[in-house]
């Protein structure tokens, strides 16, 4: 009799990695295994798969990408819209009828596939309020959990047994961790101590993943998200990624030959001098985000449009556009298919895959 394996993939915090770890690991499993599934129990972030039909967005990503042939509604059973929490809490929405979909989608995923990737949302406690957090959901499914931590050593373990015990207290195990955005330089000594750290509660550390900053570069994509504003010309490169940004305020900060390569320049769309001279240099491969209170001029968005030159119009000042992309934490388009492929060669090169499958 066939025996179905499936791992929880969960992370100590947002924004830590999982669906990055989740690619990698896939991909890594469809080289031992014939069929592969995928599920999000619970999500939170949706968007329209299909007419009236809303899924998680790491769903559709994973479906489309390794063409995965489950039916949408085992892949994402449960979704928590805005509002959720507070219909739950007016007794709107009952408990058993949340984990019943969780359970029989589970049931569907397990029986059509040799082995099932669940990813979590947040840290192991999110969703507590509704009395069905990750440390329940993989309970719920007896299934141990993978967990993704930062690429630290004290913080990220500190990070780690926060998790423990909230899976400690509902009886998962943690089969190993995975650690994300190790900075390079630091990844011997983090892999070391980790290790020894671990060793106390004898979880395996299956992998210290490299910070990588192509993962972490936005494309104009993310940009037009982030400012809720189309790109109004250079559609076609609408998923490239700039390597540095260019904060432009003066014509004297501007010249040809300070335009770099494979740069985002930051500039008032009312700045004209500026834009013109972006306009005489053919050929380079720069983005822009022009700013302010009034929208660039016709003539000047069909020039860019001509030069296929990506832009958009943000409509805030600069200092407010700087530190909005400081503080945005880029995420894995389903169609941002460079980014897709760079995060499952990098995961696929820094985990332990022996031990990973000796794990399963």
């Amino acid at each position: 009799m066939k025996i179905n394996k499936a791992i929880f993939i969960a992370a100590t915090g947002q924004n830590v990695g999982k669906t990055t770890v989740s690619l990698g690991v896939l991909s890594t499993l469809t080289q031992k295994y014939h069929k592969v599934g995928f599920m999000k129990p619970i999500g939170q972030e949706h968007v329209e798969a299909e007419k009236d039909l809303h899924v998680d967005k790491d769903v559709l990503l994973f479906k489309n990408y390794f063409d995965l042939k489950d039916s949408f509604k085992d892949m994402s059973p449960v979704l928590f819209p805005k509002g959720f929490t507070r219909d739950f809490l007016d007794g709107k929405v009952a408990r058993e009828e949340l984990t019943k979909k969780i359970e029989e989608a589970f049931q569907q995923m397990a029986s059509r596939n040799e082995i099932t990737i669940v990813e979590g949302t947040g840290h192991t406690a999110v969703g507590s309020i509704v009395d069905l957090n990750n440390a329940q959901v993989a309970a719920l499914l007896g299934i141990h959990i993978i967990m993704v931590a930062p690429g630290g050593l004290g913080s990220s373990f500190d990070e780690i047994a926060l998790n423990k015990a909230q899976c400690e207290k509902y009886g998962v195990k943690i089969a190993g961790v995975i650690l994300n955005r190790v900075l390079p330089e630091k990844k011997r000594m983090i892999k070391k101590y980790m290790l020894k750290a671990l060793e106390a509660w004898k979880i395996p550390l299956l992998g210290c993943i490299p910070f990588n900053s192509f993962l972490n570069t936005p494309s104009m994509e993310d940009f037009a998200q982030l400012f809720q504003s189309p790109l109004l010309s250079g559609k076609e490169h609408r998923f490239c990624h700039f390597e540095q940004i260019g904060l432009i305020t003066t014509f004297e900060e501007m010249g040809c030959k300070l335009i770099r390569p494979n740069e985002l320049i930051i500039t008032d769309a009312s700045r004209e001098d500026i834009l013109e001279n972006v306009l005489r240099c053919p050929g380079v491969s720069v983005g822009m985000i022009l700013t302010g209170n009034s929208p660039p001029k016709t003539t000047i968005v069909a020039r860019l449009k001509k030069m296929k030159i990506p832009m958009l119009y943000a409509p805030y000042d600069h200092f407010l556009v700087t530190k909005m992309i400081s503080s945005y934490t880029t995420k894995i388009r389903k169609k941002d298919i460079a980014k897709i492929e760079e995060a499952i060669r990098v995961v696929r090169g820094h985990i332990d895959l022996d031990l990973l499958y000796e794990l399963l």
